[in-house]
């Protein structure tokens, strides 16, 4: 028993000692020049990569941006088909022109030249009607479907300008058309 005693002395005292020491704080190593450069290295290196991802993102959007216009413009632009002689819509002129309305919508700035044009058939003057009406045909239906009628040009081209060369059927009925494509120039 007269071990405990001791012993309980022995600890107070180092426990005295232990608290009575002031502990200092671990300053850290200092690092080398080598390492520092290191370090430096590769934040830069973050820095770069974290650029170029984002350049690499600006990139991809703008390319989809200029597809998604492309797929707009393909959907304004094209041609309608008409039957022999006539002017007014088939039921696939009527759904080609539905599905350019909205591609219109979406781009008030947007203007369209329409062209009318026949088969070879016909006096030349005929013709240069015929193309005209076709074409004003279609800016009344655009129009009509809330296309504001400035942003719309018509024009003839009778004739002149065959899509497909020959003097038969298949031929004549390519050339009897109207086409759209972007308008330029002042209004």
């Amino acid at each position: 028993m007269r071990k405990y005693p001791l012993l309980l002395i022995a600890l107070a005292g180092l426990s005295a000692v232990a608290c009575g020491k002031k502990i200092k704080p671990m300053t850290p190593a200092p690092v080398s020049t080598a390492a520092a450069d290191s370090i430096e290295r590769a934040r830069q290196q973050a820095l770069e990569d974290s650029l170029r991802a984002v350049r690499e993102r600006q990139r991809v959007e703008a390319e989809l941006a200029t597809a998604r216009e492309a797929e707009a413009i393909a959907a304004i632009t094209g041609t309608v088909y008409f039957e022999y002689d006539r002017s007014d819509l088939s039921p696939e002129a009527r759904a080609a022109l539905d599905a350019k309305v909205p591609a219109l919508q979406a781009r008030p700035a947007f203007r369209i030249q329409i062209t009318g044009h026949t088969d070879e058939r016909g006096s030349s003057e005929y013709n240069l009607a015929l193309g005209l009406r076709r074409a004003a045909e279609l800016k009344a239906y655009l129009v009509a479907n809330g296309i504001d009628a400035a942003r719309i040009d018509i024009s003839s081209m009778g004739e002149e300008r065959p899509a497909a060369q020959g003097s038969n059927e298949a031929a004549w009925a390519l050339n009897r058309r109207a086409e759209f494509v972007q308008a330029t120039g002042e209004q």
